[in-house]
């Protein structure tokens, strides 16, 4: 991985959207990017894992993780350049760090545990598991869904993230999210 991974220091207000698979982080993130009319970051790692999947219908390995890392910051850093006071991030480091660690026996490359704790955003928005999951070729944990989100907000714990964990259905969601959002803007 590379040594010397920065985010852009534009002054922005980054909201990361975080959670287990298959909890309303992507639409989330779209509905709030079009709601405050600024840039969003997609996943590199979907559109990653999804051609390494058609490919030759291999999975995720710790040998992809420091990749996913280095395209995520790069696409993160792009989108900066473009948005306005607000950036939504539809995932970050730490969330490749809880992936890392909950498919890989606990173990996380020394590097992502770094930047995971280095890189600054300004709120968590953790997505809830009261949403149906969706099945597509990349998602795996159907049945470990209270574990998984326990793991992503004892993770926001540790690390000691602003955060707010979300329940309902989109549009609660959203609602929630823009009342949130802006009373930290008026601070």
């Amino acid at each position: 991985m590379e040594k010397d991974l920065r985010q852009v220091p534009f002054p922005l207000f980054r909201v990361v959207l975080y959670g287990p698979e298959s909890t309303g982080k992507t639409t989330l993130a779209r509905a709030l990017a079009n709601h405050y009319q600024t840039d969003w970051v997609e996943e590199f790692a979907r559109d990653y894992l999804q051609k390494k999947w058609e490919e030759n219908q291999s999975t995720c390995t710790l040998k992809d993780l420091p990749k996913i890392v280095v395209g995520q910051l790069k696409l993160e850093n792009q989108k900066a350049l473009k948005a306005n006071t607000l950036l939504f991030c539809d995932t970050n480091i730490v969330v490749t760090r809880v992936w890392s660690e909950t498919h890989f026996e606990g173990y996380c490359d020394p590097d992502i545990l770094a930047y995971s704790e280095k890189f600054n955003y300004d709120l968590y928005l953790l997505t809830g598991i009261d949403v149906p999951w969706e099945k597509d070729d990349l998602r795996d944990r159907p049945n470990d869904r209270q574990y998984m989100f326990d793991y992503f907000k004892n993770t926001l714990d540790r690390l000691n993230k602003r955060y707010i964990a979300l329940e309902g259905d989109p549009v609660d969601r959203l609602q929630t999210s823009i009342s949130l959002i802006d009373s930290l803007l008026k601070k």
